[in-house]
């Protein structure tokens, strides 16, 4: 590294300005802001105790940041959705210590976005390069097993691969806004049989006794808050046992990014019943919690991908992505989307059988998404 770059990590977000983090950025992207990881830091929903341990890697030239990524030593694998548990597994059998590792990621959101954050420039690559280097050089010093990166963009997998990541291919699916001006243009693009499923969905759905909200930033008090972190609490006990997020982070997620927060509500007889949070950028809406306390047939699709429709072709959005996993959405319009993530293992050989492992997953990734694509919706001129 030249002697006008250094890098440094960070114990917490705080000790660099929101300014100086959100210089790097290139985009509006809500999850690597520094509003966002800090609601996270300061809410208590990632610390030592939670295992995921900020260590946020700070690039400098001649004592300016000009690059940055966000970092966590982990003691788990909970809470990433790209799962290496079995990779744990097979290192602790062979007497390896595979915990803790780096994380490159946005703690519990499976969201594409970039991972080195680095301003438009004539070096933004180098400085990338610089961001993927420096993360195996912790490795290597501090001991530990691996470094994973997970949900980057496609335009990062050259230079993580230049820099001896090995890359693994997952998929989401993704709903893409084709410059609809009513829902009824959408649904004109499927086939008779999946545009008549989804009108009788939306029918079940919105019962005479159930009244939406649609509410954006300010809209928001804490009142809704209080009722969505019991609907949050109840699917996150029943999904995966204990929920990320605090009760905190909600209100501070919306103090400081009211123009990044999107909830949607659902009364019944004056109560809140269920809702669907949502974060929006300018030219995506990410679909992130869901939760409801009573069992009303099609609701979750409508709170969560219809409404998400609706409100993305109202305000010119052009995806929605509605978050991990779920063949289900391919029959409501969302299409199946390959994602991205680089993992790097300090031992040889354990980089060596990931690789062959990665080998043949990708391979039936491919398969699988292609399958998937067979199954698409949308008539066979789409």
């Amino acid at each position: 590294m030249s002697d006008r770059y250094s890098v440094r990590l960070l114990k917490s977000i705080d000790e660099v300005s929101a300014d100086n983090w959100n210089a790097c950025l290139e985009t509006d992207h809500p999850f690597v802001k520094f509003e966002f990881l800090h609601a996270l830091e300061k809410s208590g929903s990632t610390t030592a105790e939670t295992g995921w341990m900020p260590q946020h890697l700070i690039l400098e030239e001649d004592g300016v940041m000009v690059g940055a990524a966000p970092m966590y030593l982990k003691g788990h694998s909970q809470g990433e959705y790209v799962f290496d548990h079995s990779w744990a597994n097979a290192y602790e059998q062979a007497g390896g210590r595979y915990y803790p590792k780096l994380q490159l990621s946005v703690p519990f959101s499976p969201v594409t976005g970039p991972r080195f954050l680095s301003p438009s420039h004539e070096k933004q690559q180098e400085r990338k390069t610089m961001l993927a280097k420096a993360v195996q050089e912790v490795g290597v010093k501090y001991g530990l097993s691996s470094a994973h990166i997970t949900f980057l963009p496609p335009e990062d997998l050259g230079l993580l691969e230049e820099s001896e990541y090995l890359i693994r291919t997952g998929e989401q699916f993704h709903w893409l806004n084709n410059d609809y001006k009513t829902f009824d243009d959408f649904l004109d693009q499927l086939s008779s049989r999946k545009r008549k499923a989804i009108r009788k969905e939306r029918r079940g759905a919105n019962a005479p006794d159930l009244e939406f909200e649609v509410l954006k930033g300010d809209q928001i008090t804490s009142e809704h808050w209080d009722a969505f972190f019991e609907f949050y609490m109840d699917t996150g006990s029943r999904k995966w046992g204990t929920p990320y997020l605090t009760r905190a982070f909600f209100d501070l997620l919306c103090e400081s990014m009211p123009e990044s927060t999107l909830l949607f509500m659902v009364k019944r007889e004056g109560c809140y019943i269920a809702g669907a949070l949502n974060l929006i950028s300018s030219d995506c809406l990410y679909g992130r919690y869901w939760g409801c306390i009573e069992d009303h047939r099609f609701l979750h699709f409508e709170t969560c991908y219809y409404r998400a429709i609706d409100y993305a072709i109202e305000h010119g959005i052009n995806r929605v992505e509605a978050g991990a996993q779920g063949p289900h959405k391919l029959a409501r319009g969302y299409l199946p989307t390959k994602t991205y993530s680089a993992h790097w293992m300090q031992d040889p050989g354990f980089h060596r059988a990931v690789a062959d492992f990665l080998k043949a997953e990708t391979s039936e990734m491919e398969a699988e998404i292609n399958y998937l694509e067979g199954l698409s919706p949308f008539k066979k001129s789409q």
